[in-house]
């Protein structure tokens, strides 16, 4: 199985922070937060795990190398000045990935989630994990059913209360990007070359067919969207570690 590290993002929330260093590399708990997964991406097997990359692309290979740190392969996918959004990065990614399932993940999250405890190959399109929603996200954005399937929306249901917040973390196959032009449509940045779209249209577009499937992740979880949330993630890991 090959990973996908999505880290191609401008991290605009994060300034000045991310000025000199991009999002992924930034310090948690005294390690890059790329370095986390990665290090879990080994454990679990992993040999192979492509980072896309953007702003301050260089940066990576400066700080990572080529992975024989960690006893894998790093390959690096640059998708030019302007990010591809998820689904772009993804297909964009497509040929140093594969056509087997692979597992991506957000380079700007920390999560204690064991990877290999996923499933190598989702019974449909996608496997996605869901979280409790967060304080800064409350209404978050997906249906987990009892069935294991998830949903964007479940008919005669409008409580807010059902839905989980998308954790940014999947195993997905390249059958999801079958057909993505149609399912894209006109959407800016999709007649691009290479085109930039988003995951999301894609994923609700699986769903409806009954083609995802997911887990619910009770364990800590931080989306590092700000500067104050990094700050809190770094104390608590270096007070669990000491």
């Amino acid at each position: 199985m090959k990973a996908l590290i999505l880290a191609a993002g401008l991290g605009e929330r994060m300034r000045p922070l991310t000025n000199t260093t991009p999002k992924p590399l930034l310090l948690a708990g005294g390690k890059p937060l790329i370095a986390w997964h990665i290090e879990k991406l080994a454990a679990m097997g992993v040999r192979d795990i492509v980072v896309n990359t953007s702003w301050l692309a260089e940066r990576f290979p400066e700080t990572l190398g080529d992975g024989a740190h960690w006893g894998v392969r790093l390959h690096y996918s640059y998708e030019g000045p302007t990010p591809l959004e998820t689904g772009g990065g993804m297909w964009h990614a497509r040929t140093l990935l594969g056509d087997a399932p692979f597992l991506a993940v957000n380079g700007d999250i920390w999560t204690d989630i064991d990877f290999a405890a996923l499933p190598r190959e989702p019974a449909g399109d996608a496997h996605l994990v869901l979280v409790d929603n967060p304080t800064h996200h409350p209404n978050g954005d997906f249906i987990l059913r009892d069935d294991g399937h998830v949903h964007d929306h479940v008919e005669g249901s409008s409580s807010l209360a059902a839905r989980l917040t998308f954790a940014g973390i999947g195993v997905y196959r390249a059958s999801l990007f079958d057909d993505w032009r149609t399912t894209i449509g006109d959407e800016p940045g999709a007649d691009e070359t290479p085109p930039r779209f988003k995951l999301a249209p894609l994923l609700r577009n699986a769903m409806q067919a009954g083609r995802v499937s997911g887990c619910h992740h009770r364990g800590p979880w931080t989306d590092v969207g700000t500067p104050e949330r990094l700050a809190q993630l770094d104390a608590a890991l270096r007070a669990t570690a000491t």
